[in-house]
């Protein structure tokens, strides 16, 4: 909500600004709300990025560390009058920033704001939802977020797990033929990719039945044998 504030308080003012943040925070969501018309450049474009600064009185520039030579490019901007709203990582830093923008603000990274998680979750579902056209049963007490990348890991968290809650036995196996078909070609690969059945397999009924007995019952396996498997795919069964 600060940051917001911020963004709103932007809007009406007639100041460049830096937003900073981790990968997929919303930085460039923000500085379009703050500049809705303005044209967007990637900073390493540096000949289009020198272009626009001659055609255009307001503009986005998008991870400004990658840009060759900011000095030149605030020159420009500074001669042209030209209004800039950057972003940029966290650890970008050059004395010449904070000259130019007269506000320098980070937005905080999801982790740090879970109540934002669950509101971007929904949010990413009715989209999915909306793309596959089906109705999708949601379970927000058992979901796992994938914060790694922010809304972006989020994003694609929820659009594979919706994916694989609408489709049907076929439609994996489909999935899973179209995956190994490229994959397979080395020695002892029903071994190499046993794996990949046995892990989820696994890994969901450990979490269903909480019990290595049971499971073993349920599954038909010898519970050493299972104990076994447990601990050949522990790298995976502790992700």
């Amino acid at each position: 909500m600060e940051t917001f504030k911020t963004a709103t308080l932007l809007r009406s003012l007639k100041v460049s600004a830096l937003i900073r943040g981790e990968v997929g925070v919303g930085k460039k969501t923000l500085a379009r709300y703050i500049l809705p018309s303005a044209p967007i450049v990637k900073a390493k474009n540096y000949e289009e990025l020198l272009s626009v600064l001659h055609s255009s009185s307001e503009i986005i520039i998008s991870d400004l560390e990658n840009v060759a030579n900011i000095k030149v490019v605030l020159k420009e901007a500074e001669k042209n009058g030209v209004r800039i709203i950057a972003t940029a990582s966290n650890a970008y830093e050059n004395e010449k920033l904070e000259e130019f923008f007269g506000i320098d603000f980070t937005i905080p990274p999801l982790r740090e704001r879970k109540e934002d998680v669950e509101v971007l979750c929904r949010q990413f579902f009715d989209e999915v939802t909306q793309m596959l056209g089906t109705e999708i049963k949601w379970d927000m007490e058992n979901f796992e977020p994938d914060l790694s990348q922010n809304a972006l890991s989020l994003k694609r968290q929820v659009i594979v797990r919706a994916v694989f809650d609408s489709i049907d036995e076929k439609e994996m196996m489909e999935l899973m033929y179209n995956y190994l078909y490229e994959k397979l070609g080395g020695n002892d690969d029903y071994r190499k990719f046993l794996h990949i059945y046995e892990v989820p397999l696994i890994k969901a009924g450990m979490k269903r039945f909480k019990s290595q007995l049971q499971l073993s019952r349920i599954l038909g396996l010898n519970r050493n044998t299972l104990r076994k498997k447990i601990s050949k795919m522990k790298e995976y069964l502790n992700e």
